[in-house]
């Protein structure tokens, strides 16, 4: 049994829930979140605790239970806290600010770079470096700052470009000079 399967989902009190067949709906202060899951996973509710169970044993049944689970928890975090992500902007003169609907970065390109936000992202901007996306959907909040990070991934040699905050950049030394005799 897959042990991140079996471990059940707690249900904050503010957060409702609505299992029809394969299609879940969560429902909470932040929002509402669905998601439909493959055939061989089902979700049972008893009381305020979600239990995700498979119903049978086979490999592809197996495969799927500990991400399911994984899946349904996030959705649930998501409508009730949410999840954010910090882009940390190093370089001189690398900057970001926000423009209506659009984060614009200026990261030493001949133009400015200009992101929309998705649907059900929000973007600021603390100081001039550091870029903070957040929402309730882990996965597009996840997916927007890996974009934002392509932009201008952090280079080895200086450690310019865009990373998250936190993020180690492993440095390279740069060539060597002509050898002294």
């Amino acid at each position: 049994m897959s042990r991140i399967g079996r471990r059940p989902i707690a249900l904050p009190a503010k957060v409702e829930i609505q299992i029809d067949g394969q299609h879940i709906a969560v429902k909470g202060p932040k929002g509402q979140l669905s998601r439909s899951l493959p055939p061989l996973i089902t979700v049972r509710q008893d009381a305020q605790m979600l239990t995700v169970s498979r119903l049978n044993d086979s490999r592809p049944a197996r495969q799927l239970h500990g991400l399911c689970r994984t899946l349904v928890a996030n959705m649930v975090d998501g409508v009730s806290k949410g999840f954010e992500r910090r882009l940390e902007l190093v370089g001189v003169g690398y900057r970001a600010s926000t423009q209506g609907s659009k984060l614009v970065l200026n990261v030493g390109y001949s133009h400015p770079v200009e992101i929309p936000f998705p649907p059900g992202i929000q973007m600021a901007v603390e100081g001039n470096n550091i870029v903070v996306v957040s929402g309730m959907d882990k996965e597009l909040v996840g997916n927007t700052a890996a974009r934002i990070r392509a932009v201008r991934p952090p280079e080895p040699y200086k450690g310019k470009g865009i990373r998250y905050l936190g993020e180690q950049v492993r440095r390279k030394a740069g060539k060597s000079g002509k050898a002294k005799k």
